[in-house]
């Protein structure tokens, strides 16, 4: 690696949230209720045409923790109808300008206004939108059904280039990699004490992988990105937040694969940096990685399909025999055909 890019991977490495995690690789976890347990899972089962699947009970799930079943303490069924969420399902749209030019930029934000329009701007979901730029983020509104008013807003903002662009090459997108990674914990974290569940819909193609073929990483650098994995996986959980990716264009059939890296991180001498890639934490947090294509405000309604009809559970993790030792999680149904999105695992602690 160049002394210029060691430069700018360093920004990353040294970003003030991720120094916090290294002082303390055990995050707090909030307490939950007497009648709960410490993690709870929120959950959207799905039949085999993708359609929600309703009025499943508690014996119908069985919760595997690597492996072993692991007990069920609590249950909750809503389906949006006779059981609704209290408070309801809140929808985060994030508009990336960061990490995309700014012709696809004011595209998917026409998309945005377009969706947040339809049925005389009354959305079925309280929602808020985040524009995330190079100044961080800036939030339009607090969350709202009034899909207009929304429009409104999101109609006056001047999104403008970003600056740190592509001629920038690899220390750009280095930069862009650490901004990203920190802007989804800042959102975690400024949510965490809201009560009910989240959505954040990443409006953009994410974030670079960083799948330089000559990037060195140090083994220094791998405790940092372990530590970062760690950090990000307690915040999304915490917050009770599942991440959804969307994006306008063309499918790239040269993209980098990021099911590779789908898998839970288990040491540190396995952690780097596609491991903290937008859909792979996605689809890590039990959302969902949806386009590209040319319908963005489609693929929003597919996302808000996920808000009312889902399940959550909760269970007490094992004794950890050591700080951040991760477990793999299962969710099986007994009945046929059906198939359940949520968190894929998590980092225990002694």
């Amino acid at each position: 690696m160049s002394i210029s890019r060691r430069m700018w991977f360093s920004v990353f490495l040294s970003l003030p949230a991720l120094a916090a995690a290294q002082q303390s690789r055990a995050p707090a976890t909030p307490v939950p209720d007497a009648a709960e347990g410490r993690i709870k899972l929120d959950m959207v089962v799905t039949d085999k045409t993708g359609k929600p699947a309703y009025g499943l009970e508690q014996k119908d799930f069985t919760l595997l923790d690597n492996n072993h079943p692991a007990k069920i303490l609590s249950f909750q069924a809503f389906d949006g109808t006779v059981q609704k969420a209290d408070p309801p399902t809140e929808v985060i749209l994030l508009l990336d300008t960061v990490n995309a030019e700014f012709q696809p930029v004011s595209y998917a934000q026409k998309d945005v206004e377009k969706f947040l329009r339809q049925n005389g701007g009354n959305l079925a979901q309280p929602v808020s939108i985040y524009l995330f730029t190079n100044q961080g983020v800036k939030v339009r509104l607090k969350p709202t059904t009034d899909g207009d008013a929304l429009a409104n807003e999101l109609g006056e903002v001047d999104t403008g280039l970003r600056t740190i662009g592509r001629t920038a090459a690899e220390a750009g997108a280095i930069e862009r990699f650490g901004r990203s990674v920190e802007m989804v914990d800042l959102i975690a974290k400024s949510v965490e004490q809201k009560p009910g569940r989240k959505l954040l819909v990443w409006v953009g193609p994410g974030w670079p992988l960083l799948n330089f073929a000559d990037l060195a990483v140090s083994h220094k650098d791998r405790e940092t990105y372990f530590d970062r994995i760690v950090q990000t996986s307690h915040l999304l959980r915490d917050a009770r937040i599942t991440l959804y990716s969307i994006a306008l264009g063309e499918r790239n059939p040269g993209t980098f694969a990021y099911e590779s890296f789908l898998n839970g991180v288990k040491s540190v001498g396995r952690a780097n940096p596609p491991n903290l890639g937008l859909k792979v934490l996605a689809t890590q947090s039990g959302g969902r990685v949806l386009g590209p294509d040319n319908d963005l405000a489609a693929q929003i309604r597919r996302v808000i399909a996920d808000a009312n009809t889902f399940y959550t559970l909760s269970f007490d993790p094992p004794k950890a025999d050591r700080a951040n030792e991760y477990h793999d999680l299962k969710v099986q149904i007994d009945q046929p055909g059906l198939t359940a999105r949520t968190s894929t695992g998590y980092y225990n602690q002694p």
